[in-house]
């Protein structure tokens, strides 16, 4: 085997043996909110999990949530508590474009998701169904809602549905649900923040509409979902009709980090949820302080309703253990490693911005994931992501690159911001910043096989690799991370783990692991 020589210095790998010894093979661990000891501590799903719709039925609780460029999309989740939840699938594979803000609602025995998405300069609203949590779901259907987003699914007094929208405006919708009946009419003019405040912008969004003792209650978000620490917040009104008016909560804003200080930053876009024992709870997203490149993460808290029928927050700054909600614990989480041998691509991987057809990409067998190459960078590449959920955590894999092709591990945030480094089989590539390092790699003729392994300490990213898995050798650059985030390239993503293939050829992995570290 050749000896592995970096392209940008032309010299031998330092650190032979590095953090060989200390890689806790077989046993992933990642946070977990549920302490065992009827309580716990947020965030109950770790890692970008932005905009949470929850809906319960009978005893379970069903969740979705913002995708944007990651699919398979509309990820699906189950609990019986709130707390501890489980991957039950996808609700979308047709790339229509980035995902924003959905709501999961249950409608005469269906199920419907109401999402927005972006193509380039369109914005619409779509709906998907089915008869199942499972599925098989819908392909989409676009509603023609152009210029709105975050859509709320109501039922009136009158038995009729609508979709409430960003801005403050609703709309009927067909009995079926599948169509819009009517034009989009202005409802809610929403509540102001004091002037003096640190926020981004006002940005009315997110309307979620719940129904409790004879009033409809709409819970939104406004401040801005990024910006400042300090933005982003829920509010609340109510009104005893759907069509209003509505009057504002006399305690708004009910949630909002009001100190960067604070554990979590950017609090908002709630769901309002009544668990089992009749208590009632909000689920919402925030990032962690300091950490804008894990996005936002979902976090409970639960609720108290006041004498004169309003509710308030009643869990503090989300950084001690809670009391849980009621209900039974199902196993928690999504495995992030992977060994190949489901068959097919496990659930925890998704596509960034893939083409129609893209999964024929792949071939499975013996262990091993097959990716045919895309693109000659990460950029056009379409790279596999997973959804990392530790402030300090360790990814490696096994590569055997075909001469033609080109692959590498990363960290992905988007095809303009990534960083790590890719092989053609004989030299590399350095990956910083959205730019290579030589720019280009010639096509090799023989390929090659070798280990990569990827360390993010707290935003310092560290790359070893190796030739035969066991004596490992340091990349000599070392990249730090921590403005790979919207607050410097838009977007609302999160920077994820990430394997690419590209050129002519394929590139085969083999054991792919994932280990949160201390």
């Amino acid at each position: 085997m050749r000896r592995w020589i970096p392209c940008l210095l032309l010299a031998v790998l330092a650190g032979a043996g590095a953090h060989g010894a200390d890689w806790k093979r077989g046993i992933e661990h990642q946070r977990i909110a549920d302490r065992g000891d009827g309580t716990y501590l947020n965030p109950v799903l770790a890692g970008d999990h932005p905009d949470p719709s929850v809906l319960r039925v009978g005893r379970d609780y069903y969740l979705t949530l913002s995708s944007f460029d990651a699919y398979p999309g509309l990820p699906l989740w189950h609990s019986r508590d709130l707390v501890n939840w489980q991957p039950i699938g996808h609700a979308i594979d047709t790339n229509v474009g980035a995902i924003w803000a959905p709501d999961l609602v249950r409608h005469d025995g269906r199920y419907y998701i109401y999402f927005p998405a972006r193509t380039g300069q369109r914005r619409s609203n779509y709906v998907v169904w089915a008869d199942a949590i499972e599925g098989p779901w819908s392909e989409p259907v676009d509603l023609g809602l152009e210029g709105y987003i975050d859509p709320g699914h109501a039922v009136g007094e009158d038995g009729k549905r609508y979709l409430f929208l960003s801005g403050g405006d609703y709309v009927q919708l067909s009995d079926d649900g599948l169509r819009v009946a009517g034009q989009p009419r202005h409802v809610y003019d929403g509540w102001r923040y004091p002037q003096d405040w640190d926020v981004e912008a006002y940005a009315q969004e997110g309307p979620k509409i719940a129904f409790r003792d004879g009033w409809y209650y709409m819970v939104t978000a406004v401040g801005g979902t990024a910006g400042p620490p300090t933005g982003h917040m829920v509010i609340a009104a109510r009104s005893r009709s759907i069509h209003g008016p509505w009057q504002n909560a006399p305690g708004n804003p009910i949630v909002r980090t009001a100190s960067r200080d604070e554990p979590w930053w950017s609090r908002g876009h709630a769901t309002l949820v009544e668990d089992i024992a009749g208590r009632w709870w909000m689920l919402y997203h925030g990032y962690e302080n300091g950490y804008w490149t894990l996005g936002r993460q979902a976090l409970l808290e639960p609720v108290e309703w006041t004498p004169d029928g309003w509710f308030a927050a009643a869990g503090g700054d989300l950084g001690a253990p809670l009391p849980k909600p009621a209900g039974e614990a199902v196993p928690h989480g999504l495995t992030l490693s992977d060994d190949f041998r489901g068959g097919r691509l496990g659930p925890q991987w998704a596509f960034h911005d893939p083409a129609p057809g893209e999964a024929r990409r792949l071939a499975f067998g013996d262990g091993v994931m097959s990716m045919q190459g895309k693109g000659r960078t990460p950029r056009d590449s379409s790279p596999l992501t997973v959804i990392a959920t530790d402030p300090a955590y360790r990814f490696e894999v096994e590569m055997e690159i075909e001469p033609g092709a080109q692959g590498g591990v990363l960290l992905f945030y988007s095809e303009r911001l990534y960083a790590g480094v890719g092989s053609n089989g004989e030299q590399f590539v350095m990956h910083r910043y959205g730019e290579e390092r030589p720019a280009a790699l010639a096509p090799s003729r023989t390929g090659g096989r070798l280990w990569m392994r990827v360390s993010n300490d707290r935003h310092i990213l560290t790359v070893h690799t190796s030739s035969d898995g066991e004596t490992w050798e340091k990349y000599p650059v070392q990249m730090e991370v921590s403005g790979y985030h919207h607050n410097v390239a838009g977007r609302f993503l999160a920077l994820r783990p990430a394997l690419y293939a590209a050129g002519d050829g394929r590139v085969h992995f083999r054991r792919f692991r994932y280990q949160a570290l201390d």
